[in-house]
This record gives C-alpha cells, sequence and structure tokens, in this order.
C-alpha cells in the first residue's frame, strides 16, 4: 500500500522533521459514530475496521487503498458499547455493552445487521477480546462484574470464569497470553493454556488509575498506560524485570499564569503495537499521539495536537494504517462534553520509517 491515501515515504519524510510527525495526509472515516469513540479494532485478515461507540453501535467500515471508507455491518446494542474485537479469522465481530451484554456479527454469512447476544454479565461488559482454542473461535469477556468469562460460540453458557480483584477496566491477548487491568491498579496475567486461574498477579508499576494495557507482539510482556500521563513497560518473567522500566508522556507544560514550571499532566487513553515491527503508539487526552521503540527507550516521532481527546487507537494487520478515533473522552465528565465537540475516526498512513525501531536498539 505505498500509494496509500496518495502519498509515499518521499512525500511524508519532505512535510515532518526527523522526530515531529505529519498528518496532513490523515484521512477522515465517511460517517463516523454520532457520539464518542470507546474502542477501535482491525480485522486480522483484511481492510475492515470495527469502532465501538457511545451510540449504542459497532460499526464496520471496509477501508480502501486510497483511505476511502465504506460501512459495511452494524451491530445495536442497548447501551454505549465500551469494546469490539474481530475473531482470528475475521468472520466474526463482537461488541461488549452497558447493556451487560457481548452482541457478534457473522460477516461471512453477510449479516449487516442481524445480530447474535453470545455472552452476559452482572454488569457492563468492558472487555471483549477473541482467541482460538483447537480451531474454535473463543470470547473472552471482562466486566463491572469483577469477573472475566470464557464463552464457546457454539454453547450458551460460559465454559469457565475467574473472579477478579475489583471491576475489569482494559484487557488485551496475545498468542497464550491474556493481560487484564482492573481498579485498584491491579494486573493480572492468564496463561491461556491453563485459563481458569490467574498465572501471576501485580499491582500496576504506575500510582494512579490504570487506563489500558497492551501486550507485546512477542507476548513477552505488556505496556501499561494510567491517568497520570505515564506509561509502563513491564515483562512478565523475573529473568527480564531489569528490562522493566516507565516513562512520563503527555504532559506539558503551563505556559499561562504565575505557574510556568507546572507540568499539565493527561491521561494514556490507548496503546497499540505495531503488528510488524513491535514499536507502539501511544495517544491521549492532550489529544497528541506518539510512537516509540521500548528496546531503544526511545520516541520514534511525535504529532501535533489533533483538536480533541484521543480515545481509542488501532493498527491495521500490515501495519501500514494507524486509525485513531478523535472524540471525547469523558476524562473531565459529563460537563466537559458539548454537541460540538469534534467526533471523527481518522487514518493515518504509516510510512517511511516512522514506526522502525532504531537501529542497535535492542534489549539492553
Amino acid at each position: 500500500m505505498s500509494t496509500l491515501f496518495g502519498g509515499g515515504a518521499a512525500a511524508a519524510s519532505t512535510a515532518a522533521s526527523q522526530t515531529q510527525g505529519d498528518t496532513s495526509k490523515d484521512v477522515p472515516v465517511k460517517d463516523p459514530p454520532e457520539d464518542s469513540v470507546s474502542s477501535l479494532a482491525f480485522s486480522p485478515v483484511a481492510e475492515h475496521l470495527a469502532v465501538a461507540s457511545w451510540e449504542k453501535k459497532v460499526r464496520i467500515y471496509e477501508i480502501s487503498p486510497q483511505g476511502q471508507s465504506e460501512g459495511k455491518a452494524m451491530i445495536d446494542f442497548e447501551a454505549p458499547v465500551l469494546s469490539c474485537a474481530f475473531s482470528k479469522d475475521g468472520t466474526k465481530v463482537v461488541g461488549g455493552g452497558g447493556d451487560n451484554a457481548a452482541r457478534m456479527i457473522d460477516l461471512a454469512a453477510n449479516q449487516t445487521t442481524s445480530t447474535t447476544q453470545v455472552a452476559a454479565h452482572d454488569a457492563p461488559v468492558s472487555c471483549v477480546k477473541m482467541f482460538n482454542t483447537n480451531g474454535n473461535n473463543m470470547l473472552v469477556t471482562g466486566s463491572y462484574d469483577k469477573t472475566i468469562k470464557y464463552w464457546d460460540l457454539r454453547q450458551q453458557n460460559p465454559v469457565g470464569s475467574i473472579q477478579c480483584q475489583d471491576r475489569v477496566y482494559t484487557m488485551d491477548i496475545m498468542n497464550e497470553m491474556l493481560v487484564l487491568g482492573t481498579s485498584d491498579r491491579y494486573i493480572n496475567i492468564v496463561n491461556l493454556r491453563d485459563p481458569f486461574k490467574f498465572y501471576k498477579t501485580l499491582q500496576s508499576p504506575l500510582k494512579w488509575q490504570t487506563r489500558v494495557v497492551s501486550c507485546f507482539t512477542d507476548a513477552s510482556g505488556f505496556a501499561v498506560g494510567s491517568v497520570e500521563g505515564r506509561c509502563a513497560i513491564q515483562y512478565v518473567e523475573e529473568k527480564d524485570s531489569a528490562l522493566n522500566f516507565s516513562f512520563k508522556c503527555h504532559r506539558n507544560q503551563d505556559t499561562t499564569g504565575n505557574q510556568r514550571d507546572v507540568s499539565r499532566v493527561f491521561s494514556v487513553n490507548d496503546i497499540s503495537f505495531h503488528p510488524v515491527h513491535g514499536t507502539f503508539s501511544t495517544a491521549g487526552s492532550d489529544g497528541t499521539f506518539h510512537f516509540w521503540d521500548k528496546d531503544a527507550k526511545h520516541r520514534l516521532k511525535g504529532y501535533p495536537e489533533v483538536g480533541g481527546t484521543i480515545s481509542a487507537t488501532t493498527f491495521n494487520r500490515d501495519g501500514n494504517i494507524f486509525a485513531y478515533a478523535v472524540s471525547y473522552d469523558w476524562s473531565k465528565g459529563y460537563a466537559g462534553n458539548s454537541p460540538q465537540y469534534p467526533n471523527k475516526i481518522m487514518l493515518h498512513p504509516v510510512v517511511g520509517d516512522e514506526c522502525k525501531p532504531r537501529p542497535g536498539g535492542k534489549k539492553r
């Protein structure tokens, strides 16, 4: 997709400096949701983008090499949708909602609006992820009822569950590793070969509320983002603990008034790992996103403020599209929202060395 959105590597490199990225080639998704976007997910096998939002829907779009987008299907809920995910074969899309349910649509059956409820909890379903076991599509759901549940899509009842310490806020899967973050800063790791117990439990290395966890592409660890404008890199095994570190991000100096030595701190709302290079993005309430190399402990690119908080991000399967949602993230509560707040999904073409790791930046 070197012609993606009409721009190539040369055009991007002339428009941006070594560390300052360029968003001038970014393209908006047509007919975005009418309320805040909570989750984005690309298909593992096609250029299909799922979007969960507070308008009580999951919308699925088809993205062309020119960046054009077209609505393909939709899942309706009875409350805001907090998470969405594709199955590994790309045929199914699942959403988790504030109506205590997870609902699924089957794209292979050419369904466009016909959906099936596939999971239920006693409180809102905050996280959904899909994985394969023995060739079967499995669903794992996390909820504010302080449990995660596993579902075989051929059965009505869950095949098992785990009681968590508190409400489940965030969850990610890579290979056979499941990581979930709860309120009170607990982080639990599950080995999916033994899915009904925690492999490891720790408190977040960050001092404030966990906003997002995201697994490394090699499943050796995960990144944590919090409301305090900080990100942590955490390895699973004790032998790699010397590689753990955290860093400040999504902060800026207050240039107004008499408090110029005071930093304004913003939440890290989402972290996405590049599927090819293993580098990662952070995006936050300050309306910026950045690309990082964890092994070199280096920021690759920073991008200008986009006009609103960035609530969700994701890379496509090849890593040449970075999708980000510019919409209200509820960081200032109900009073911070307004009908005039921007609500859009942007597609950023990843070209040149934007996400490539720094030469020689191997694990120390």
